[in-house]
């Protein structure tokens, strides 16, 4: 499970892969190509607990003989761990115990049996004082949480290691689990408080295993497009040199941004359009897709909107590129969802806005909420009258 810095943990690729092989969008002979890697990947590491995960599945055919063979190999390795176990704890000291335990750990890890590892790393905890190794083992389980995509797991992982930074820790594993934590909120459609871990940890980006760093700033780009308003978007997302060093890298993705920002919105249109696919085949933004297209039309025709008093359906529709037909019934959607304010004049073909006065809705939300107050205690007093 270990990597060198500036790739990839193995096994988080491997998932990847297996999100592809199982996408209804990825053509079939794509797949076969996906298959022999995934098989590749299985019979490298010894994966036997996922290897009879997939051929239940029937996502892989089931050979009798490599399957014999890989858990004879597995057992043979660990009998010599625990055997390297036993011999550090007669003859060895504390560290050379540790990390016995850790390289069983390891060993569950990378055949990719969850359960094991989990309780293995737990042991290798109870032999470890230092702080950093104590979060090196968080990572570990971090890593295991994302490649299952065990999001309880996750959660508690993140509370632990935050806890133990109250004890100490360094700025490097600090700015780290930043990351694992952003990657987190992006996978449970916390896009907010991705979008502001993203953007604390651009400068300071080393969590390679995660993802490379294109792709870091890929989602970081596209968490803060519907988080950060006009201001904020052109002080950290579109002057920033971090990005302007990668966007262009990344196809479609400076275009979607910038025409944004510049509100070219035909542009936009047509590089959002390139950018669905990138989005609907990435294996933490695949369950959002629907949502994430919902929020970044509601920013971009509320920003058109923001200029005008009143305009055309059909002047809207000639700025996006796009029929009168088309504006029409995506703006009807928006505004009965209550994500747009504005009112349809159809006969005239024309929008009218209705901004929202802040102090009016506050006051507003206050009286409500007194007279829901009121209705309480007048029940509350009938009650004790009685």
């Amino acid at each position: 499970m270990e990597n060198q810095e500036g790739t990839q943990q193995p096994h988080l690729a491997l998932a990847h892969k297996l999100f592809l092989l199982t996408h209804h969008d990825v053509q079939d002979i794509e797949k076969v190509r996906l298959k022999e890697e995934v098989l590749t990947a299985i019979k490298s590491d010894d994966m036997v607990p996922l290897y009879e995960t997939l051929v239940a599945e029937s996502l892989l055919e089931k050979d009798q003989s490599l399957l014999d063979s890989v858990r004879a190999k597995n057992e043979d390795e660990l009998n010599k761990l625990d055997e390297k176990i036993a011999d550090a704890e007669e003859n060895l000291g504390e560290s050379e115990v540790r990390e016995a335990h850790l390289a069983k750990s390891l060993f569950y890890i990378r055949i990719g049996d969850k359960d094991k590892a989990l309780e293995q790393l737990k042991v290798t905890e109870g032999k470890t004082v230092a702080v950093g190794q104590r979060m090196d083992l968080v990572f570990y389980t971090l890593q295991l949480g994302f490649f299952c995509m065990d999001f309880d797991l996750i959660s508690k992982s993140i509370d632990k290691a935050k806890n133990l930074f109250e004890e100490g820790g360094d700025w490097e594993r600090k700015n780290r689990l930043k990351v694992y934590e952003g990657l987190y909120c992006l996978s449970t459609r916390n896009f907010k408080k991705a979008a502001d871990l993203f953007l604390d940890s651009i400068s300071t980006f080393t969590t390679y295993e995660l993802f490379p760093y294109d792709t870091f700033i890929f989602y970081t780009v596209l968490t803060s497009i519907i988080s950060l308003d006009r201001v904020s978007l052109k002080q950290k997302v579109v002057d920033a040199p971090e990005i302007l060093t990668v966007i262009g890298k990344i196809p479609h993705l400076s275009e979607f941004l910038n025409s944004l920002y510049d509100c070219q919105y035909k542009s936009f249109f047509s590089a959002f359009a390139g950018l669905t696919e990138q989005i609907k085949l990435d294996r933490y933004l695949h369950p959002h897709f629907r949502y994430y297209m919902r929020e970044v039309r509601t920013v971009v025709y509320s920003q058109f909107l923001e200029s005008y008093k009143s305009v055309t359906i059909e002047a809207m529709a000639k700025a996006f590129g796009v029929t009168v037909e088309f504006i029409d019934l995506e703006l009807s959607r928006f505004i009965a969802a209550g994500k747009l304010h504005c009112k349809i004049d159809k006969v005239a073909g024309v929008l009218e806005t209705n901004r929202p006065d802040a102090k009016n809705a506050l006051y507003q939300a206050t009286i409500k909420q007194g007279d829901f107050l009121l209705n309480r205690i007048q029940k509350l007093s009938r009650v004790i009258d009685l």
